[in-house]
């Protein structure tokens, strides 16, 4: 028997079959949880169902986390299907790639309010309507980088995202505490996705990670697919408000 039998588990930012999303939802699934995976129209719709058909049983819903309305029509079908939610996977961040060039000060006003509204408010918005369905508690989780503490060439507007990112876990965590909702924060290192490909000097980083971290290699998706079935399984019953480095040791290493 899995550690997530019977549970019910939302994963929101599965892109392709690379994603870290994608790892997680194969993590929980292979511990017996339930899962419903989310698209943004038909540009990845495709790519999504393909791999919601690897799981049978899958559920496939459109939602746009800035769509308040989308965001709610996902939690009641969610509702209808299986009447609670027991885990929430946030794997979602954008920034414009001009405003990850050159220099942050040059940040424009509407580059900085997408950024967050996408990358950290989406979590609010999203927890937001899932803990209703938590009724027997739950565990909401998403995705940061140390870029959130360090400044990382060209990660810019993204750094500050994350920061807010993870002040809002903290938040959230005090509020929904009280109903048995736990929330955390993921924090892998380096790990070639779609979306990491596109900042910048992604390459030039990642490979400094796997030189310097004291374990001396870069971060495999499984590992973070397996920290994630940790967080959504009651072997994690006493933590939250906490960001996990799944990052071979980087983040103890100085300047």
């Amino acid at each position: 028997m899995g550690l997530l039998e019977d549970k019910n588990a939302l994963v929101i930012g599965v892109a392709n079959k690379n994603s870290i999303a994608w790892a997680i939802a194969q993590a929980l699934a292979r511990e017996g949880a339930r899962l419903a995976l989310t698209y943004q129209g038909e540009r990845v719709e495709k790519r999504v169902r393909d791999c919601a058909d690897q799981i049978p049983g899958t559920l496939t819903l459109e939602m746009d986390a800035t769509d308040d309305e989308q965001i709610a029509q996902v939690y009641e079908q969610i509702g209808r299907e299986w009447g609670r939610l027991d885990a929430l996977v946030h794997s979602i961040a954008f920034a414009n790639a001009d405003e990850m060039r050159g220099r942050f000060v040059d940040t424009s006003r509407e580059g900085f309010a997408q950024a967050l509204d996408i990358s950290a408010y989406s979590l609010i918005a999203v927890s937001r309507k899932a803990a209703p369905l938590m009724r027997e508690g739950g565990s909401i989780m998403t995705m940061t980088y140390i870029a959130s503490e360090r400044v990382f060439p060209s990660y810019n507007v993204m750094g500050v995202a994350k920061a807010a990112l993870e002040a809002s876990v903290r938040y959230l965590a005090a509020d929904l505490g009280p109903q048995g909702v736990r929330v955390n924060a993921l924090s892998p290192g380096p790990i070639s996705t779609l979306a990491a490909r596109g900042i910048p000097g992604f390459t030039n980083f990642a490979k400094s990670h796997s030189e310097r971290a004291p374990l001396r290699r870069s971060t495999d998706v499984a590992e973070v697919g397996d920290t994630a079935v940790f967080l959504a399984s009651d072997l994690s019953r006493g933590i939250t408000g906490e960001v996990l480095f799944i990052d071979q040791g980087y983040h103890v290493l100085g300047a």
